[in-house]
């Protein structure tokens, strides 16, 4: 016989930045009964923190503070104050045929040799002459900036990014992730010689003085009532009739609703939830994330010291994102200016695996490959993590997935959302992720539509 349930108003599964504006929405309320369930010993979900043995702070991936959101930004002063941030200005670049050159590279192609620059200024102008429709990802990327320029960086970096086909990724996405093509302003650019450098959303962001990215969720959570946050704790079964969540403590606990930020296809596989098998398989899929860190004595190449990462297609090297940590904070090395830090990602997937016995020591040859490490002997730290679920692939059948999930929880009042929540790697950056939360409590309680969806 099942143990006496306890009875909340609200269960929140995850205290990751979308579980936490939830949970945090929910006392701004005044909701008296929820409780919030995190698996690991620590809050912060794809956005804590780590020190390793030398006093090196490592992010489970290059995480930045931009924001679409007012909301978000008065949360994150609240959280670490107005003062607990370093303003940054974005320089992100792409190591192409044997350079660095600002990204996107389409904007910056005066940056390459004459011949190419020419051949991929022809290839985007007759793509966007022909104007043809896409359903693949890869079709959108030669149908906008024409084979050559695809063939040369666009395909190789996305498909180390994505670790799956390209073929079998859809374009619902792309609007805010990659720079569409003006092919009158790339040939003024590229003719005039002007650097664009600072492309996108987060042109600027900021990053925490101290403790990296989950300092700023550690704060969140350390302003919520303790008793109502269970670290260690998560769900393993959960009945959707009887709105009861069953935990990996015996616990039985009934709910009013429940908010997932847990990965979609894991929500469902708790629930008794039947006929959508096929439909989690082709919809549903992800990259894992491999981080490696790389702490080493002395200061950065001058190179590297005012750049923030730095993308890898080629294959000298396994990862496809590099950052220069030590430039986002000092505190994230042992002693500044004695010291400084990498950090490189590494996609995995059943189409892209990792060796992961020599997974360091690949990323390391490939830095030095690639001139970001001159001397490997000067490296006094390594770290490496493994985010199973690193990435939502905006696949081909995604949104048909999202279209028949959702509703099918929601009708039992389960919401699930976050990164991995809903999939839509479009809208799961922090921001986007913590307004999730905050708007679903909305949602429930006022009735006010969601926005960031």
């Amino acid at each position: 016989m099942d143990p006496d349930p306890a009875r909340v108003e609200f269960v929140v599964l995850g205290a990751g930045p979308c579980g936490l504006g939830a949970a945090r929405r929910l006392e701004h309320h005044g909701a008296d009964h929820w409780l919030l369930l995190e698996a690991e010993p620590h809050p912060g979900g794809l956005a804590s923190s780590f020190v390793d043995d030398q006093g090196f702070t490592w992010d489970i991936g290059g995480h930045v503070q931009f924001s679409h959101y007012e909301h978000f930004d008065e949360a994150m002063d609240e959280f670490l104050g107005p003062d607990g941030w370093n303003e940054l200005r974005r320089e992100s670049w792409i190591w192409f045929d044997g350079r660095f050159v600002p990204y996107p590279l389409q904007n910056n192609l005066h940056r390459l040799d004459a011949d190419v620059r020419d051949r991929f200024l022809a290839d985007l102008e007759a793509a966007a002459a022909q104007d043809r429709s896409s359903v693949t990802f890869l079709d959108w990327l030669r149908n906008t900036f024409g084979v050559s320029l695809s063939a040369a960086f666009l395909e190789p970096y996305n498909a180390k990014v994505w670790a799956h086909p390209l073929d079998e990724l859809g374009i619902s996405w792309v609007d805010e992730r990659v720079a569409i093509a003006d092919p009158a302003e790339i040939r003024a650019r590229a003719l005039n010689g002007e650097d664009d450098v600072a492309w996108g959303p987060n042109a600027t962001f900021r990053f925490p003085k101290q403790g990296g990215t989950g300092a700023i969720w550690a704060a969140c959570a350390a302003l919520l009532p303790a008793e109502r946050i269970s670290l260690g704790e998560r769900a393993v079964a959960i009945d959707l009739a009887g709105h009861r969540c069953t935990t990996s403590l015996g616990r039985v606990i009934e709910y009013g609703s429940l908010i997932s930020t847990i990965p979609l296809d894991s929500l469902v596989g708790l629930t008794d939830l039947d006929g959508h098998s096929d439909i989690i398989e082709r919809g549903l899929k992800h990259s894992s994330s491999n981080i490696v860190g790389l702490g080493m004595v002395g200061q950065p190449p001058a190179a590297l010291r005012e750049k923030c990462w730095m993308y890898f297609p080629g294959d000298e090297c396994p990862f496809y994102r590099a950052t220069v940590f030590s430039n986002y904070a000092e505190a994230n090395v042992p002693r500044p200016g004695e010291t400084w830090s990498l950090m490189l990602e590494v996609a995995e997937s059943p189409h892209r695996p990792v060796d992961h016995d020599h997974l360091v020591d690949d990323v390391i040859a490939g830095a030095v490959a690639v001139k970001l490490v001159t001397d490997p002997s000067t490296i006094i730290s390594t770290w490496k993590h493994r985010a199973a679920y690193g990435y939502p692939t905006p696949s081909l059948d995604r949104d048909e997935a999202l279209r028949q999930l959702i509703p099918a929880l929601e009708v039992h009042d389960v919401f699930s959302r976050g990164r991995f929540g809903m999939w839509r790697y479009e809208v799961s950056n922090q921001d986007h992720s913590f307004m999730q939360g905050v708007e679903v409590v909305d949602r429930i309680i006022l009735g006010t539509p969601e926005a960031t969806l």
